[in-house]
């Protein structure tokens, strides 16, 4: 019997990320921006691997953003645009000016590429 197709890209990109992983780790002074997509929404994280500790997070289902976005949610290219700006400034008010970029086994294309570039424009080093 064949795996569903879902099951088997689900399987596919955690076998990528895992590659990623390897050579991606996050330290205090310069941690790993993790990003996670859904079909509805985006979210990413800046993780300290050393310590085991979220620095900073941002979501496209915090309410603060819902409001923004509407219906769409973080299932676009401006709602990934959104959490990028609002992860670029809580890492600032945190003392993060550099970190490591950890596309999760997801194609450094769309939503994901957009986070990252609005991330990179707000004053995140990476």
């Amino acid at each position: 019997m064949m795996a569903r197709t879902t099951d088997r890209q689900r399987a596919l990109r955690i076998r990528r990320h895992g590659r990623v992983r390897k050579k991606v780790s996050g330290t205090p002074e310069r941690p790993r921006l993790a990003v996670h997509r859904s079909n509805r929404h985006i979210s990413a994280q800046l993780i300290d691997d050393v310590g085991g500790r979220t620095v900073a997070a941002a979501s496209s289902v915090e309410p603060e953003l819902r409001e923004r976005l509407g219906s769409a949610g973080g299932g676009n290219v401006s709602g990934a645009e959104a959490v990028g700006r609002l992860l670029a400034t809580r890492a600032k008010a945190v003392g993060v000016t550099a970190v490591v970029f950890d596309r999760g086994g997801f194609a450094y294309h769309g939503r994901v590429a957009k986070l990252a570039d609005t991330a990179r424009s707000e004053g995140l080093e990476f």
